[in-house]
């Protein structure tokens, strides 16, 4: 039975005019059914339409970044010894490991054995298939740099940002299309997995199941990133270094964070069996900073409570505790297991970062590299070019102030009030706060080492257009200037990404297309007379000596032996590459003769670009290096260091051009033309 209550200043209802409760509890759930059956309809649109667009604009950069390859060498027209030659120093040395594999007699049984391999090898030459599939790791990059971009700023309009801006900055962003074996174009594909997997990792409310299937991603992804590439200990080293930050404020739930300092040891100690248990990896900072946080957990207790003064207090304690733990475990692993592999890359960041000048041969090296020095300010311009700087600058900011706040409250509060958390005006995210300690960490090495800006740069596409499409940080800006609404951050969050958009379209399509058009070819006809003269004039058994650069390329073209090559991360690999270079210090042929034949040398290669180098200033020339290291004085107009000394002998490259008889004796010359000189060694009894 209804009761009809009449209400305060009006009149009573006709009793057919209101509606039984029973009925409206029954509309209003209908209702709420309906909403929440319209939602996910539009949440699986939404991901599915996403999903594409990712899909689609991976392949598309794919097909971008290997068009231009081939536009720019004709690839697919010129011989097979150019395109081996086209693939420079190093990164010849990658691909003949690949040739060499295809090559050997029990990969080519297989591939006979199986039909498969034989259709695609009618379809495919080898080195398309190699190329290939890095263009296709390529694909793999950007919809990962797409998806991060997604899952943090909740909608796919972001990852398209980020992936517009990973294209039209392709300069600064990767150069896979002319440096396309080199290590870190098969690596940075997997970090970019890797950082898209800790993001998801670290949203709220996630399943067991789904924390797990996450945590195997970020284990796989981890693997192959450390398999991949040489400077892997010391990316994951600052990424360590992030997460600790993080943990130490609370930001971070420190469950998630033990279990990714574990997943960095295992991947690490992984490839170290799988790469015949590399010394270097044994001796990597990452091992034993990880370690040393957990030992330090496992000493200090109740490292987050206390007052404010107390906890930052103990914070200081347990980074100088870890800090020392990592430094006396490292030094005791490099001692134990007499480990000297990386010795030559400390000696470089002291003197690069003002900790002494060095006199190492190894160190100067990289010292006095183009790409081991500060990031150019003409970078910064061009990332401006396409409003990517601006807007990175102007989301790092407020996020940056964000951080620091929450970092203080979480210092300052108690539990319980950690667990009003979201009742807070200011709040920061797990996994923003990450990236936002990540793309802070990675920019302050991209700065102090240009090299490392790839790292950097595609990093900053993610977090940028995250920014530009996120509710809390325009809600963050609009509250701060007064102008809040629902409904104004909603229309702010996709007008202003759709303009940025449509910018870039207009700025840089019509660009795009003309570099799509020109057209060049790949020349180098020094290098293809000298690659075939090898091939055709030496036997099999014949060992070359040379720059690291271009016996690289020997190797890959000719399949002679090497005395050394450009992996450099071995000491004695090191050592043996001083010594094979005295052939451009100033040594006598009876000392050159001597180094040579110790390795067993044939043949060697003097290159005139090496002996008579101008592209380094004085002090950086090769030749000026192998002096310094020598205790010789340097050619040219300056200064000399006090204790250098003039040499007893003339500059052996320059030397030997002039047929003495005291070098005739050892060398004789076998070939000549334009760039390079080889001459045959005597087998004296």
């Amino acid at each position: 039975m209804t009761t009809i209550r009449q209400r305060k200043g009006g009149k009573v209802p006709e009793a057919d005019e209101d509606q039984p409760s029973e009925e409206k509890n029954v509309k209003s759930k209908g209702k709420i059914l309906s909403d929440h059956t319209g939602g996910k309809l539009w949440n699986i649109l939404s991901l599915t339409v996403g999903g594409i667009v990712a899909i689609f604009l991976g392949l598309l950069t794919s097909v971008y970044v290997a068009t231009l390859h081939e536009n720019d060498l004709w690839f697919s027209n010129i011989k097979e010894v150019e395109r081996e030659i086209s693939f420079r120093t190093e990164c010849g040395l990658y691909y003949s490991y690949y040739k060499q594999m295809i090559q050997a007699a029990s990969i080519q049984q297989g591939i006979v054995n199986c039909e498969c391999s034989c259709v695609l090898q009618q379809y495919l030459e080898p080195v398309y298939f190699y190329i290939y599939t890095l263009f296709g790791l390529q694909a793999v990059y950007v919809i990962a740099l797409y998806v991060t971009s997604w899952l943090l700023s909740g909608t796919w309009l972001s990852g398209l940002l980020a992936a517009c801006w990973y294209i039209t900055n392709r300069i600064d962003t990767t150069r896979v299309e002319f440096t396309i074996p080199l290590r870190e174009n098969w690596a940075l594909p997997f970090f970019a997995v890797q950082i898209a997997a800790i993001t998801y990792l670290f949203r709220s409310h996630l399943q067991p199941a789904q924390e797990r299937w996450t945590l195997l991603a970020v284990f796989v992804a981890t693997f192959l990133f450390s398999l991949t590439w040489q400077f892997n200990q010391f990316m994951m080293l600052i990424q360590a270094l992030a997460l600790f930050i993080l943990d130490c404020f609370d930001i971070l739930p420190t469950a998630k964070v033990t279990r990714l300092y574990i997943i960095q040891i295992s991947g690490l100690l992984l490839v170290c069996a799988l790469q015949f248990f590399n010394s270097m990896i044994l001796g990597s900072l990452l091992i034993s900073f990880n370690a040393s946080i957990l030992i330090a957990r496992t000493i200090q207790k109740n490292l987050k409570k206390g007052s404010l003064l107390s906890r930052l207090g103990k914070l200081i304690l347990h980074a100088l505790l870890v800090s020392s733990l990592t430094l006396l475990v490292n030094k005791f692993i490099k001692k134990i297991l007499n480990l000297e592999s990386d010795e030559h890359i400390f000696k470089f960041l002291k003197a690069k970062f003002g900790f002494g000048a060095t006199r190492d041969f190894d160190a100067s090296l990289y010292l006095c590299e183009e790409a081991f020095g500060l990031l150019p300010l003409n970078t910064f311009s061009r990332l401006s070019d396409t409003l990517l700087f601006y807007v990175y600058v102007f989301v790092l900011f407020p996020m940056t102030v964000t951080a620091v706040i929450v970092a203080l409250r979480n210092l300052s509060c108690s539990n319980q009030a950690l667990e009003k958390m979201e009742e807070c005006t200011i709040s920061l995210k797990p996994d923003a706060a990450y990236n936002l300690i990540h793309t802070v960490l990675f920019g302050c090495l991209a700065l102090s080492t240009m090299r490392m800006k790839y790292l950097w740069t595609s990093h900053m596409c993610v977090f940028a257009s995250f920014g530009l499409c996120s509710t809390e940080v325009w809600r963050l800006i609009l509250k701060c200037v007064h102008l809040y609404t629902s409904q104004r951050t909603q229309v702010i969050k996709y007008l202003i990404p759709i303009i940025t958009l449509l910018y870039i379209l207009y700025k840089f399509w019509p660009g795009i297309m003309d570099e799509l058009l020109e057209l060049r070819e790949f020349y180098d006809p020094d290098t293809v007379e000298l690659m075939n003269w090898i091939k055709s004039n030496t036997p099999n058994t014949a060992v070359f000596a040379g720059s690291m650069q271009l016996l690289a390329g020997v190797k890959l073209c000719t399949g002679r032996t090497l005395t050394n090559h450009p992996h450099y991360e071995d000491k004695h690999l090191r050592e043996r590459t001083k010594q094979i270079y005295q052939i451009y210090a100033k040594r006598s042929p009876e000392d050159v003769y001597r180094i040579l034949r110790s390795f067993s040398t044939d043949y060697v290669i003097l290159e005139d670009s090496i002996c008579y180098e101008r592209r380094h200033s004085r002090g950086c020339r090769l030749r000026d290096l192998l002096d310094i290291a020598n205790g010789h004085i340097m050619d040219g107009l300056g200064e000399n260091e006090p204790d250098l000394k003039p040499s007893l002998y003339p500059r052996f490259c320059e030397e030997i051009k002039k047929n003495l008889p005291s070098y005739t004796i050892h060398f004789t010359r076998v070939f000549q033309n334009k760039t390079f000189h080889v001459y045959k060694l005597a087998k004296h009894k």
